[in-house]
């Protein structure tokens, strides 16, 4: 009896024995809870100090370099991404509104984090979820610029220790600027600067409210929206949430109610680029050959080093001068080419430099390369006395278009031979490293110039204009000048036979030459050989009819100024001024200009 008490003694139920043990194991819990938060925190506070902001990438700050011609309009670019980086104070304060209205509303305040963003990232990797996104701009720069792509759990704490420590120790205009520098716009821009070229075909100070509105809407999905413009369906889907942006921006006090009533959905360039696009590398390998020369450097340095190249060409005369020559068709099986160059006498700009119809099929530029016969262009200087390099040009039996054109240009410059450049300056990062100036020689006597002058008049192909007033035209034009314009043509083989046609038109303010050649395989693989030009219509008249046409388009603005104005240094257009500038293009007969 006595040893069965002592049994049920022992035998105390398990609710009793924790309502004994209830508050120890309450403390131990509160303990060990706070020993876990005290080495949670300690954990984060020596990864925080452990944590080092690392360098960009490589690619996120390598910069490309970006060629304009004379007016500022875009031209095309050289180097592995399509990059330019800008300082902050040269994005309208609208456009940060803009993107910060799109991306990241509290950008301003925040600490750099989302905790909601970074609560759902670990649910979705613990779960299997559908990957997070909702970063904030400090985030989203991180992951773009610091860190791989890689979507894991260890890889979006990092980015989160890395975003609070750069928002403590960088500034938020600092953390932008980074941001708006490397952020994927679609289209192969990498960075605002290229993406407002790319969409709109200006320099992001010259961005407007409804444009800044449009890239800040981009960024959301930019495979997807590259295609406005183009693509009506992408096109109405971007400007929804173009409206929800700007309303953002209203409700935020980033622009007025008024700049938000008259807001207008901006007209995008088009998308892909059109045919002009390719045959404007034909200039930019020029550019860039004598752009790294200037510079001293090789041209692989000169694509990456971020330089802007203020060329001297005009690329809408270009853009029209391409549809000029387009429809030129050789004989079957001979090929036909086509060079117009226009340079400025006694200055050397080169104006207009047409090598070619299409550069992905021939990159051989037939205007600086092209050493076509001379035949009988070289008469009029026959009984002068030339200097230095007429002398050495004159002797030359297949020089080309680009050297025809410069001896013609000394002619029209009274004697004064002008080197012919493309590159008038060249700028990186707002300073100016390179500005081209004139080198000039006298290579004819003033008589001698007008004797040449005269001889080209005299040509059974040449013509000078019979009223010093009025210059010939292609048919249905009639155009008004201030000095006399002369026309010479001539070229190599006669009659029905004629391989080579120069056409010539000059006066003091341009010189102007168009060169049809054409040529065949020869016997041996991967040679040519001259072969005869059609003869309907003849060669003669197609060069001098293209060299009118173009002549009238190229001095129809002749008035206006030559000084090269390129777009870092004007000052912010508004959209009036802009469309009044594109509807003065379009009265002057002039193709799109890329802007």
């Amino acid at each position: 009896m006595a040893a069965g008490s002592h049994r049920l003694r022992l035998r105390v139920p398990l609710r009793l024995r924790l309502r004994r043990t209830r508050g120890r194991l309450l403390r131990r819990l509160i303990i060990a809870f706070l020993v876990l938060v005290a080495a949670l925190c300690t954990a984060a506070v020596v990864a925080y100090r452990l944590t080092v902001i690392p360098d960009p990438h490589p690619e996120t700050v390598t910069q490309s370099t970006v060629f304009i011609d004379a007016k500022g309009s875009y031209l095309g670019r050289r180097g592995p991404v399509d990059r330019q980086e800008v300082p902050l104070s040269q994005v309208p304060r609208y456009v940060q509104d803009a993107v910060i209205a799109a991306e990241n509303r509290s950008f301003r305040t925040d600490n750099g984090v989302s905790p909601r963003a970074v609560a759902r990232a670990v649910l979705a990797s613990m779960t299997g979820g559908e990957r997070q996104g909702g970063s904030t701009i400090t985030q989203q720069y991180v992951k773009n610029a610091l860190l791989s792509p890689e979507q894991s759990l260890s890889r979006k704490a990092r980015e989160a220790l890395i975003a609070i420590k750069l928002d403590r120790t960088r500034s938020k205009d600092e953390i932008l600027a980074g941001y708006l520098n490397t952020v994927y716009f679609g289209r192969g821009s990498a960075g605002i600067q290229a993406a407002s070229r790319n969409y709109f075909g200006v320099d992001t100070r010259n961005l407007t409210v409804s444009q800044g509105a449009a890239l800040a809407s981009i960024v959301n999905i930019p495979s997807y929206y590259e295609k406005a413009g183009s693509d009506p369906k992408v096109t109405a889907t971007l400007k929804e949430r173009w409206e929800w942006v700007l309303d953002a921006m209203a409700a935020s006090g980033g622009i007025t109610a008024k700049q938000r009533a008259e807001a207008a959905f901006p007209a995008f360039r088009f998308y892909p680029p059109g045919t002009t696009e390719g045959q404007r590398q034909y200039m930019i390998d020029v550019a860039a050959k004598e752009a790294a020369d200037r510079l001293g450097i090789t041209e692989d340095q000169l694509a990456r080093g971020g330089y802007t190249v203020h060329t001297t060409f005009d690329l809408a005369l270009q853009d029209a001068t391409t549809g000029k020559v387009k429809d030129l068709k050789g004989r079957k099986g001979t090929t036909l080419h086509t060079a117009v160059v226009a340079i400025e006498p006694g200055d050397g700009a080169v104006r207009l430099l047409y090598g070619g119809a299409d550069y992905a099929r021939q990159p051989f530029n037939d205007a600086v390369d092209g050493a076509v016969e001379a035949g009988t262009a070289w008469d009029p200087f026959a009984e002068v006395r030339l200097g230095a390099p007429l002398a050495a040009l004159r002797k030359s039996a297949a020089p080309t278009p680009l050297k025809l054109a410069s001896a013609y240009a000394t002619v029209a410059a009274h004697g004064v031979y002008a080197a012919p450049y493309t590159v008038a300056k060249i700028t990186r990062g707002g300073s100016t490293v390179h500005t081209a100036h004139p080198d000039t020689q006298r290579a004819l006597n003033d008589m001698d110039a007008y004797v040449v002058d005269a001889q080209m008049n005299k040509g059974p192909l040449a013509r000078e204009t019979g009223d010093a007033r009025v210059t010939p035209t292609a048919p249905g034009f009639t155009a008004v000048q201030d000095t006399p314009q002369t026309l010479f043509t001539a070229g190599a083989g006669g009659g029905i036979t004629r391989r080579t046609v120069w056409s010539t038109s000059l006066d003091s303010r341009l010189a102007l030459t168009v060169v049809l050649f054409a040529d065949r395989p020869g016997a041996k693989k991967n040679t040519t050989v001259p072969a005869q030009l059609p003869n309907n219509p003849a060669p003669t008249e197609s060069a001098e009819d293209t060299a009118a046409q173009i002549w009238q388009l190229a001095t129809a603005g002749a008035g206006e100024s030559r000084t090269p104005t390129p777009v870092a240094e004007t000052e912010t257009e508004t959209e009036k001024e802009a469309e009044a500038e594109a509807s003065k293009a379009g009265k002057a007969g002039t193709a799109g200009s890329g802007r």
